[in-house]
């Protein structure tokens, strides 16, 4: 059994962490899931300046990934239809109204300039065997962007999750530029959709944004949907507008889709309803406004970081630095040892050294005869003659020895030079470096693809209490003891709209707060029933007269109603007490009637409740007197009386006799 449990620990550890590295998260270095690196990598091989099928591309890039074409060719058309890294040609379906793309058949593409300039440099990427060893992946890409930030991530992994938002390219490239001047930045995402973006809460990527449709209420008989939130399509957003006018929150007689490149949703109103009447309910009970929660995990150093957008891009300024001073050193070696190369040639051709293996009968004898030929050169040289350099000497062809020209390789010797020393200037000047690199990047995307199309302004996420209008009637019959919206006898107690809350108070002393039900069975009593907003709740004083179940003593309880748990019942009084009367009221006068007793001549008790202190809910109440109780009932009053639910002024006399009037319980009569 410990054998058992140690293997499926250890199979688990190991598959939560093969999903959280090469599956969901994003990789900080290149922002790219390992799908994605796979594809950019099959385009750059394949990569002859033309178009190629998708459906050859995910064939090309089965070669390294171990999860077939499927997850392939959906990772492609997301990553296409970014519009940064990967040209498209046919139909990749549309991001606004949530079209499909087209077969892999039918549908091509190829990486763009883009791409080959911000990933593409195989002489300083880390290269790995596929997952069947027969070919080469790269670990990940040197990528000279942020790209998480451009493109952003969503992605489920065991026990974590990502969502980045995506950002635009001239914002992000701005920022980095700052970061590296050691200036300060903001950074915010920009949407594809366009629309309106609340970032009062983004906090710097790990918080939430509010994000709404671009209505156009020019004409008051009609709303236009220009623009889409982030996160929706048109399809999406018209079948929450249909949902909601089809629940009576929304009064639209017709919905029309014109969409086409550009979003416009038209809405007819009804008779009667203006356009500034529907905004505010088209933002609380549709798609049209959203809240976004942001969550920037990414894979830095092969773990899983949770990061803000500041770090990701003070992180990649240093990864910036770094692959540029590569570069530069790597470009360094390649050019000195061209030079060594060009000189090499001039001497080998100049001095005629090639004659001296005219007489060499072996190999060895031909390399060292070269050798001992630099000898007196070894002040020209850049470094020690090797045997390479003397295989590489002896493959020039004779044409090129009879037709050389010396000044053609001065030119290129002075070309080197000055290139070496463009080099060693820059590796002195790194900072500046990478921002001329970074401006450079700037020349070379569209103007039009670097323009900002979400607006960020500030607003406030509508409360749908607040937009829904309290229209529905609330309606309780004593007979039956149902209580709802659907109720259609009995009597009326309040408006209501279904976003409310009520609390009820039962014959038996139970309260409860809940949902506004179309029909529920709450007894053939109660004591009360109203909004149990916090606000509205606590401001309620509640006055409970009851009776103690084992000596019958009446006992008053004053309280407020303030924490509670949804559809949970509480009891107000004691276990084994009987509610006698509730009242809301402040100075609530009431009178007692005791159980006649022999020798004992006073029958009754005049009360007022603001006699008594207020006390917490779970508190015991104060016993009024030590006599066993019969009744209570409300005393006369200057004001109008309290009256049980469904009973009119006239119906409760002021005698002695009749004041028990009936409660909805059948008891005595109650307050509200």
């Amino acid at each position: 059994m410990d054998y058992i449990r140690s293997l499926f620990n250890r199979n688990f550890l190991e598959y939560a962490s093969y999903v959280i590295r090469d599956r969901a998260i994003p990789d900080l270095e290149d922002g790219l899931k390992p799908v994605q690196r796979r594809i950019l990598h099959s385009l750059f091989e394949m990569d002859d300046g033309k178009f190629h099928k998708v459906a050859n591309v995910v064939g090309h890039c089965m070669k390294y990934h171990p999860h077939g074409d499927a997850s392939i060719g959906n990772a492609l058309v997301v990553l296409a239809n970014k519009e940064l890294f990967i040209d498209r040609q046919g139909n990749f379906g549309n991001v606004i109204t949530g079209d499909s793309a087209s077969a892999a058949r039918y549908i091509e593409c190829r990486a763009t300039p883009l791409a080959k300039d911000l990933f593409y440099n195989p002489d300083i990427t880390t290269y790995i065997p596929s997952y069947d060893g027969r070919n080469r992946e790269p670990v990940s890409f040197r990528a000279k962007l942020p790209i998480v930030l451009l493109t952003g991530a969503e992605g489920i992994a065991v026990g974590m999750s990502t969502k980045i938002m995506p950002h635009n390219i001239r914002e992000v490239i701005e920022a980095e530029k700052l970061c590296l001047s050691g200036k300060s930045f903001s950074l915010f995402p920009d949407f594809y959709n366009g629309g309106f973006m609340d970032v009062s809460g983004y906090e710097d990527g790990l918080g939430k944004i509010l994000v709404r449709a671009k209505l156009d209420t020019s004409d008051e008989k009609r709303i236009v949907i220009r623009e889409i939130p982030y996160g929706t399509t048109t399809e999406s957003l018209i079948a929450s507008i249909e949902n909601a006018a089809r629940s009576g929150k929304l009064k639209i007689s017709e919905i029309n889709d014109y969409t086409t490149d550009t979003v416009e949703i038209e809405l007819k109103l009804q008779r009667g309803v203006y356009s500034n009447d529907v905004v505010d309910a088209l933002y609380a009970f549709t798609d049209c406004e959203q809240s976004i929660s942001c969550n920037l995990l990414v894979i830095r150093d092969n773990m899983p970081v949770l990061m803000t957008v500041t770090d990701v891009v003070k992180d990649h300024a240093k990864r910036l630095v770094s692959i540029l001073k590569e570069e530069l050193v790597l470009e360094k070696e390649h050019l000195t040892d061209k030079l060594h190369m060009r000189t090499l040639e001039r001497i080998f051709i100049e001095e005629r050294i090639y004659k001296r293996i005219e007489t060499m009968k072996t190999a060895e004898g031909v390399i060292n005869a070269v050798l001992k030929g630099f000898e007196p050169f070894r002040a020209e040289l850049i470094r020690d003659v090797t045997a390479d350099d003397v295989e590489r000497l002896l493959k020039i062809p004779i044409r090129r020895i009879s037709l050389y020209d010396i000044n053609k390789n001065r030119e290129e010797v002075a070309a080197i030079n000055a290139r070496i020393k463009e080099i060693n200037r820059l590796l002195k000047n790194l900072v500046d470096y990478a921002i001329s690199v970074l401006n450079g990047i700037l020349e070379k995307i569209p103007v039009e693809s670097m323009d900002r199309r979400t607006r960020i302004t500030s607003f406030t996420k509508v409360d749908v209490k607040e937009a829904v209008t309290r229209n529905l009637s609330l309606k309780y019959d004593r007979s039956t003891g149902y209580l709802g919206t659907a109720v259609t006898t009995g009597t009326e107690i309040m408006k209501v709209s279904p976003y409310d809350r009520i609390v009820i108070l039962r014959k038996s002393g139970v309260y409860t707060v809940l949902d506004v039900p179309e029909k529920l069975f709450v007894d053939k009593g109660m004591w009360f029933c109203g909004l149990s907003d916090k606000d509205v709740l606590s401001k309620i004083l509640f006055t409970i007269v009851y009776k103690d179940g084992k000596t019958g003593y009446p006992y008053i309880k004053r309280c407020r109603i303030e924490g509670y748990i949804l559809n949970r019942d509480y009891l107000i009084v004691p276990d084994d007490a009987k509610v006698l009367l509730v009242g809301t009221r402040d100075a609530l006068v009431f009178t007692v009637k005791y159980t006649p007793k022999p020798r004992i001549k006073t029958r009754s008790q005049v009360f007022n409740a603001k006699d008594f202190r207020e006390k917490g809910l779970k508190a015991q109440g104060v016993r009024l007197a030590p006599r066993e109780v019969s009744s209570v009932v409300t005393g006369a009053l200057k004001d109008e009386e309290e009256l049980p639910f469904g009973k009119k002024d006239g119906d409760v006399k002021k005698s002695a006799g009749k004041a028990a009037a009936k409660t909805p319980a059948g008891k005595k009569k109650s307050g509200k």
